[in-house]
């Protein structure tokens, strides 16, 4: 009877999803690129843009991000600022001897990590009030990007012409990741499933719904909007930013866009199981709000999501087999178009139960790190337990 009631809640779980969870295993949509020398008909001029890229040790790939951002086929003012935020390894250095033929970049050294700040946050920061020094007025966009990521020439203004076109705060894209090592194959696309089942990119797009979702390697936020959420000092210790940026502006009112990129792509390799892990183990428990008993329905939900559908079509008998095979098979359809968007076969979806299990092995890893003290670990930095509405307090031995 247990078998049974075990298939029949995966079986059950498996007809919400597919039929109430906003179209989650599409994925999102894909944004064409834009012309930027047709203009924008009907709009007048390209408004202003200014990039902000954080950067902290990123000499391995500053400076392919930058010369791509410096060469952007874009009409109207583009700036580009980066945040060089206490790099030990030259990454200031190596942005600034990049060639910029069109005098637009700006590279600027960051200050001193005041206490509730985020690393990258305060790197942002400083990097948008560099921005609001050059261009003074409340108009145009700010483009929000990292140091790991390339970007084709018509970036910026396919996802300008996509704000202003239809009236959005803010344009977000999951950039494309890296998928070359075994490792990627495997755990990488099923990051960016994952991704989609908690902020399915329908709803985010739906003005009616409260979900709000954002990808951090590519997001063009309006002006007036930052400024009307109390600008990045509003975030200032949140260490999932993107998401949290993203909520804040859809609570103000503002619209929202989540799609694909085949426009910008991550450099950042991760060639081995335990890259991957670091990844995820970074914020899962920040992503769980640090709640243990989150965490034990998160893992519940995992087993039976992902896993329990595979053990009961392996080894049950009868109709808690046949309802295994049913959620185990939904489960491996829906991760397929997440494949073929990374070109790889369909058959690693057979794989996506195993995947589960390291995800689910990775979150607890984070939790158990943050109840030793550890805490959240990035770039040398570590942050503690939030304590109010700063956020994470940051642990400055580190």
């Amino acid at each position: 009877m247990l078998l049974l009631a075990v298939s029949l809640l995966c079986a059950a779980i498996w007809i919400v999803l597919i039929g109430f969870h906003g179209r989650f295993w599409q994925g999102g949509p894909i944004l064409a690129p834009a012309r930027p020398s047709a203009g924008m008909a009907g709009q007048g001029e390209w408004p202003a843009v200014c990039i902000v890229v954080p950067a902290r040790d990123e000499a391995e790939s500053v400076q392919a991000c930058v010369a791509s951002l410096i060469g952007q086929d874009y009409p109207g003012a583009l700036h580009l600022i980066l945040v060089d935020d206490n790099s030990t390894d030259g990454t200031g250095a190596l942005a600034r001897a990049v060639p910029d033929p069109l005098a637009r970049l700006t590279v600027i050294t960051g200050r001193e990590r005041p206490p509730g700040w985020s690393g990258k946050l305060w790197a942002v920061s400083q990097g948008v009030a560099e921005a609001r020094r050059q261009v003074p007025e409340d108009v145009g966009y700010v483009f929000l990007t990292d140091a790991d990521i390339t970007h084709d020439p018509a970036h910026v203004a396919t996802l300008v012409a996509k704000a202003e076109g239809d009236g959005l705060d803010m344009v977000s894209e999951m950039v494309e990741l890296n998928v070359a090592s075994v490792a990627e194959h495997m755990l990488v696309p099923a990051f960016v499933f994952f991704f989609a089942l908690l902020y399915p990119f329908a709803r985010v797009n739906d003005p009616r719904s409260r979900v709000a979702g954002a990808a951090g390697g590519s997001i063009l936020i309006r002006r007036t909007a930052l400024t009307r959420i109390g600008g990045i000092e509003s975030l200032r210790g949140a260490l999932i930013d993107d998401c949290t940026l993203a909520a804040h502006v859809k609570r103000s009112g503002g619209g929202l866009y989540l799609g694909h990129s085949r426009l910008a792509r991550s450099i950042r390799p991760y060639p081995h199981p335990a890259d991957v892990w670091r990844m995820v183990a970074r914020t899962a428990y920040v992503q769980l709000r640090y709640s243990p008993l989150v965490l034990l329905g998160t893992v519940l939900g995992m087993v039976l999501v992902w896993i329990a559908p595979m053990l009961l079509a392996l080894f049950g008998h009868g109709a808690p087999r046949l309802l295994g095979v049913a959620a185990w098979v939904a489960s491996m359809a829906c991760f397929v178009p997440t494949l073929r968007r990374f070109r790889l076969s369909p058959g690693w979806a057979m794989l996506l139960p195993l995947v589960a299990v390291f995800y689910t092995a990775a979150t607890l890893g984070s939790a158990i790190d943050h109840h030793r003290g550890r805490g959240v670990v990035w770039k040398s930095r570590a942050y503690l337990e939030p304590t109010g509405a700063g956020g994470p307090v940051p642990d400055d031995r580190t």
